[in-house]
């Protein structure tokens, strides 16, 4: 990713800079027009919700947080004593992160990664699983887990069921899954390229994994349609 296409970037790095950032615009086909507030990305461990928290304290041994962003996750594992690896495509959120402390942090796609593992642990919080972008590549996303995990390694996931914003199967579109969604980031005048992300629901991410040859268990559900998932390499 370049720095001229890189809206979270630069609000990440703005922020880092000046306590301060501007809003980070979030458009959709789906929706009206939304934002993430900058400050979120900087919380910390006691700031965080349920999940994410429940998450961070099942993480062992080595681990690799994808998608760190700030690195909010990864500062809170290397407190831990963790062995952390942060991750992200983003060269300014990479710069932050190295700025903030984190130890090991790589401007990288995770579909990319390869002599760094192997791990045992991975995290992808934040909805983080979304990365696949779209059903049909989860399988994917496990080929690269397997690749990169230990024996008995574990990811540890977070996502949203979408099925509440349907008031019936009949309103869900037919010729996709309805969790497949696109986005498209602004900040000032900063505008990312369009990207898909999955929202899944855990039966279909627990009957993804099982074909995979993984194995997945619901640890937690939050109050807004989303659930922490752990999913473990056999």
């Amino acid at each position: 990713m370049t720095e001229s296409h890189d809206p979270m970037g630069r609000a990440i790095a703005e922020f880092h800079e000046t306590g301060r950032a501007a809003r980070l615009r979030v458009f959709s086909p789906m929706f009206d027009e939304d934002e993430i507030p900058v400050h979120t990305l900087f919380r910390t461990f006691e700031s965080m919700p349920l999940l994410e928290q429940r998450a961070l304290c099942l993480a062992r041994g080595r681990t690799l947080d994808v998608g760190a962003g700030a690195g909010c996750h990864t500062l809170a594992l290397q407190e831990r004593g963790l062995d952390v690896t942060a991750i992200d495509i983003s060269p300014l959120a990479v710069k932050t992160m190295k700025s903030r402390g984190v130890e090991k942090a790589i401007e990288r796609n995770f579909f990319d990664l390869d002599a760094t593992g192997p791990f045992d642990t991975i995290i992808m919080l934040m909805n983080g699983i979304g990365i696949a972008g779209t059903l049909s590549k989860l399988p994917l996303l496990f080929d690269q887990l397997d690749k990169l995990m230990v024996t008995g390694g574990q990811l540890l996931c977070d996502s949203t069921d979408l099925s509440y914003l349907f008031d019936s199967d009949d309103e869900k579109p037919h010729n996709q899954y309805y969790g497949e969604l696109s986005y498209t980031m602004q900040y000032r005048h900063t505008m990312g390229r369009p990207f898909n992300w999955l929202y899944i629901d855990f039966d279909t991410l627990s009957a993804v994994a099982r074909q995979q040859g993984f194995k997945a268990e619901l640890i937690a559900k939050g109050p807004h349609f989303d659930y922490l998932a752990r999913i473990v390499r056999p």
